[in-house]
């Protein structure tokens, strides 16, 4: 088998289907501070661009029905990274007040003695998304003991 040498590569942009993109650009704007960079319609067939910065990060498609399939092959759960707890706090704070299902309570660190640690919940199609920060949750407690509290949840 031959391996082709890869250049460097970076995580760009994320697409989501959802059911209602109203509802879920809204959500993804004022809980967690994406800017619409762009919408359109082509028929039944909606989307958004979502960045920051004007950088873009997240794609929603309007194409799916039910709800996100946390037994299904395929995407676990969607994690953005915050400089600190207190940006982790803000964007807690923010979702409470968009009546978001959360898994754990507060913050929690990704395992037993872990220093990152965040916040886990879903959004309105129920994709299970996280923020953290790299450090600083070394007293929060850790849901799943010495396993990754983000991959039990």
């Amino acid at each position: 088998m031959t391996a082709v040498t890869a250049p460097v590569l970076t995580t760009g942009h994320i697409g989501l289907n959802v059911t209602d993109l109203d509802r879920s650009a809204e959500f993804y704007r004022r809980g967690l501070g994406f800017e619409e960079l762009g919408s359109g319609a082509d028929g039944a067939r909606r989307w958004a661009f979502l960045g920051i910065d004007g950088v873009l990060m997240l794609t929603l498609w309007q194409q799916s029905t039910g709800e996100f399939a946390t037994g299904a092959p395929g995407l676990h759960h969607l994690a953005f990274q915050v400089a600190d707890l207190d940006s982790v706090r803000a964007v807690e704070s923010a979702l409470r007040e968009l009546a978001t299902e959360f898994f754990h309570e507060g913050v929690v660190a990704h395992g037993e003695g872990a220093s990152s640690g965040g916040i886990f919940f879903a959004d309105p199609d129920g994709i299970r998304l996280e923020v953290y920060a790299p450090a600083g949750a070394e007293s929060a407690p850790a849901p799943a003991g010495s396993a990754p509290t983000c991959g039990f949840f």
